[in-house]
């Protein structure tokens, strides 16, 4: 009861102090379940976040991704070890790109040394500016042009050499399970993983959906450049300086296209991610190699702070020692995070309905729940 007490002055927090619109959880340990919110799900029509909701999970869609790919490995259809260029024949050529060298494993572990596309000009322009977002929130991308963004900027390593967290190597790797199943990524997700674990309200939205196919909250974002930047002159160093302060106004980015895919379009609940969590961690959906390779980490590098990388999952250390189990997203207008102890006796999973202050609010969650805040950065 101190925990479930606890939490909820976590959430409570989260609306007062951090201003978020929003916050839903739902946790799981030996002594049962529990959910709870706080704030908004609609600020417009003062609606209240319920349990149930859907949200864009935003990168923890990667997980998804992976394990539909584990799962082919398992069924025979295709090996981590294969290279990009022996299912996506002349794809991954120019700027110094060559599939011939990169494999399926990884893409999936962000090790291929394809570029990072997030401060990608065209993508600035299109969603990270007022004037932009609004011309552009409909727009339907495709699988070819998400995988010529990625060709349109050099590698930054040698495959193999070190860690650089690539949206493109997971369009990548979604190409590659069409072209080995001859069926959609979308259904692959389904059959793979939604399916067999029985989650009743995750999807893997596709490139044309505008809405969400069930009840959910709206979503909200300042991720936005200030008037008169350049987005040619966004750089790691720089970029968060160049965009909006916490005073400016949210925008209501519900309604849209989202174009993150097999990076970052899976649609699900707090309780689905707590059990798609639980059978990540546990081993119950895959086989014993596969799930093997699913956790076997390597240090990130430029991403967060003390996390370690596997296919899709990631590992977050605790400022006690501990570590814990990941599957996390940040996507605009959102942020979904889903922790589990090692042995996956411990479960939560938080969603806010905007894409601010999430860090601080889910180390928040995290010492509430396991006892001890995220490793504080160095």
């Amino acid at each position: 009861m101190a925990i479930i007490t606890n939490v909820q002055q976590v959430l409570d927090s989260a609306v007062a102090e951090y201003g978020t619109p929003g916050i839903v959880t739902a946790m799981q340990d030996e002594n049962g379940a529990w959910t709870g919110s706080a704030g908004l799900s609609d600020l417009e029509a003062g609606r209240r976040r319920e349990p149930g909701e859907q949200f864009t999970i935003g990168s923890g869609a990667k997980a998804f991704t992976a394990a539909a790919m584990l799962t082919l490995e398992a069924e025979g259809r295709l090996s981590l070890t294969d290279t990009v260029e022996q299912w996506l024949p002349g794809v991954v050529r120019g700027n110094g790109n060559d599939g011939r060298q990169i494999t399926i494993g990884q893409l999936l572990t962000h090790t291929s040394g394809l570029g990072i596309t997030g401060l990608n000009v065209e993508i600035a322009r299109k969603y990270h500016t007022r004037p932009g977002f609004a011309a552009h929130r409909y727009d339907v991308w495709t699988v070819e042009e998400l995988l010529k963004l990625q060709m349109a900027i050099p590698p930054l390593y040698a495959p193999g050499s070190d860690f650089a967290y690539s949206n493109g190597g997971y369009h990548l790797a979604g190409a590659i399970i069409e072209k080995a199943t001859g069926r959609s990524y979308e259904d692959e997700v389904d059959r793979t993983v939604v399916q067999p674990l029985g989650l009743t309200g995750t999807y893997a939205r596709a490139l044309d959906e505008r809405q969400f196919r069930g009840p959910h909250a709206r979503v909200y974002t300042r991720q936005f450049i200030k008037d008169g930047v350049d987005p040619a002159s966004l750089t790691p160093d720089n970029y968060e300086s160049l965009m909006e302060g916490p005073d400016s106004d949210p925008v209501d980015v519900t309604d849209r296209t989202i174009w993150g895919w097999a990076a970052g379009g899976v649609v699900s609940t707090t309780s689905d991610m707590l059990r798609f969590a639980k059978a990540m961690i546990t081993g119950s959906l895959l086989p014993p190699a596969q799930h093997r390779t699913m956790w076997s980490t390597v240090p990130t590098r430029d991403w967060l702070p003390n996390t370690r990388y596997g296919t899709g999952v990631s590992q977050w250390a605790l400022a006690d020692g501990r570590t814990l189990h990941i599957v996390a997203g940040v996507e605009l207008g959102t942020a979904s995070f889903t922790m589990g102890t090692p042995d996956a006796r411990r479960l939560v999973s938080v969603n806010i309905n905007c894409d601010w202050n999430w860090y601080p609010v889910c180390s928040q969650i995290a010492d509430s729940v396991f006892g001890s805040p995220f490793l504080p950065p160095q």
